[in-house]
């Protein structure tokens, strides 16, 4: 797929340039970055933006596994945050993001979460959207609560984190969470008692 071009009441949503490198490996020099986000290298060096801004962009685009987006103030201005998709299962897809201190507390992650789960739903024909992140994160938590996600629960050791694994909290949204149609018709089990 060629990246797209989303626009929120605020924000601009696009994939990362070259010309975004200086601010995003000054985004990830933020300690509240780098202790949330499990892949994250540290230290945080030019190299690493510009490998993934040149090569893992592009190529999440290119094979419609992974879209990352910048998120920018509409009409121009400082790096706001980041937020991507990506493809792990049939149907369903994961949503991450981080905003970049100065910005948060703005509400700017939970429009571009609604942004990308709307496109979600209705372009990329995804029928669950997951978030997931480490237990104790609560400002991603809050969030995706924000957005209308349903927490489903603690996965044990759902997480790797810099030679650890971690429990994680797991997170869904639906296509009718939102007042869309699901691509295909959603059966939900009924309630047994008893059952698992």
């Amino acid at each position: 797929m060629e990246p797209v071009h989303l626009t929120t009441e605020r924000l601009e949503l696009r994939a990362f340039t070259a010309d975004d490198t200086e601010d995003l490996c000054a985004a990830y020099q933020d300690p509240v970055i780098q202790r949330w986000t499990p892949a994250l290298p540290i230290p945080y060096e030019r190299n690493h933006a510009a490998d993934f801004i040149g090569r893992t962009v592009p190529n999440g685009w290119h094979d419609d596994t992974s879209y990352a987006f910048c998120v920018r103030p509409r009409g121009g201005g400082p790096l706001i945050g980041s937020a991507g998709l990506h493809h792990p299962r049939e149907g369903g897809w994961e949503i991450g993001y981080w905003t970049a201190a100065g910005h948060r507390g703005r509400g700017y992650a939970t429009e571009t979460t609604l942004a990308l789960a709307r496109w979600a739903f209705t372009e990329l024909g995804c029928v669950r959207l997951e978030w997931r992140a480490e237990v104790g994160n609560a400002a991603s938590l809050a969030v995706a609560e924000k957005a209308g996600f349903t927490v489903e629960g603690v996965i044990r050791a759902g997480m790797q984190s810099r030679g650890t694994v971690r429990d994680s909290l797991v997170a869904s949204l639906l296509p009718s969470d939102l007042g869309l149609a699901p691509p295909v018709p959603y059966l939900p089990a009924p309630a047994v008692r008893g059952s698992v």
